[in-house]
């Protein structure tokens, strides 16, 4: 049994790694969240100790690394996207191998930083890529993989979950902290389409904006059409008329891959993996940091050459 500790427990991602530690049968020593009204934590574990100052929170692990009986082996980051990167420096630091949700970090000279920290400590730090184990996306990965390197396939991908005013005024809003719409909510599609079809060989991008972003997207085995976006605007009206505000749409060469279900154990899944030593680690999400940098940083050039088709009927 392995003690885990957990920054960021209020957040609404951490539930699923407090399930994940509680059903691969670790324990939750300690955990940590300016918020402090933490009633879930009665449900997986009511004994860890619980902090809303992280002073208090390194104190406490401090103490309890001293003790090689009760030593955290790991800290779980669940925090804003733009504390990645200086809460797994502090974990390594301390002494505990990470296991860190996506995005990472943000920026590709992070990506550098943790890999020399990795080496110097000889610890591990692994990320949340569930899409990779997702039946319905492993197949596909295993088909490909065995296509003619020859063939290119169109894929058009459309990702979009709207998002209310409180979004833009907090953390998520602030391109600085979250890396904007492509790291924040594209990120992991991004990897899944380069584990699929191969390193990029070209980006261009079409719009980028605060709530919306697209553009094309050449990898080794096909070319990507993509948007995201945060606009309730943007659902077709066919998902508006269900009271969905969630709209997830991928096709290759023109036919639909439905992969909305059989998300419910993938980060118990991820979890038997890093503690089994086959987790996703620095060389797995470097690809996909570098890319939303490039995308962030690029410039736009409009409604020109060959862009997804959400762009004409769309208010930009």
């Amino acid at each position: 049994m392995k003690n885990f500790a957990l920054l960021g427990a209020a957040g609404f991602v951490a539930e699923r790694h407090l399930r994940a530690i509680r059903e691969t049968n670790n324990s939750l020593v300690v955990a940590c969240d300016m918020f402090d009204v933490m009633g879930r934590m009665d449900s997986y574990f009511p004994e860890a100790e619980f902090f809303a100052d992280f002073e208090l929170f390194t104190a406490f692990v401090e103490k309890q690394n001293m003790s090689s009986s009760a030593k955290i082996d790991y800290c779980t980051v669940c925090t804003p996207n733009y504390l990645h990167f200086p809460h797994i420096k502090f974990a390594l630091e301390h002494g505990m191998n990470v296991i860190c949700e996506k995005p990472m970090v943000i920026y590709p000279s992070e990506v550098d930083v943790v890999e020399e920290l990795q080496k110097h400590t000889g610890l591990s730090v692994n990320t949340i890529l569930q899409l990779r184990l997702h039946p319905v996306i492993a197949a596909l990965k295993q088909k490909h993989d065995n296509q003619s390197a020859d063939q290119l396939f169109d894929v058009d991908l459309t990702y979009i979950t709207s998002r209310g005013k409180w979004y833009y005024k907090s953390w998520k809003g602030d391109v600085s902290k979250s890396g904007g719409v492509t790291a924040n909510i594209g990120i992991h599609f991004f990897d899944m389409l380069i584990w699929i079809f191969g390193e990029v060989k070209q980006s261009v991008v079409h719009v980028y904006e605060r709530h919306k972003a697209s553009g094309l997207l050449t990898l080794e085995k096909a070319r990507v059409r993509w948007f995201l976006s945060l606009d309730y605007d943007d659902l077709p009206e066919t998902v508006k008329a269900k009271g969905a505000r969630t709209y997830r749409h991928i096709t290759i060469e023109n036919e639909e891959i439905e992969f909305s279900e059989g998300f419910t154990n993938l980060h118990t899944e991820t979890y038997n993996r890093i503690l089994n030593n086959g987790g996703f680690g620095i060389d797995d999400v470097r690809p996909s940091i570098l890319l939303t940098d490039c995308i962030r940083n690029s410039e736009p050039i409009g409604l020109s050459g060959d862009y997804h088709p959400m762009l004409k009927t769309i208010s930009l």
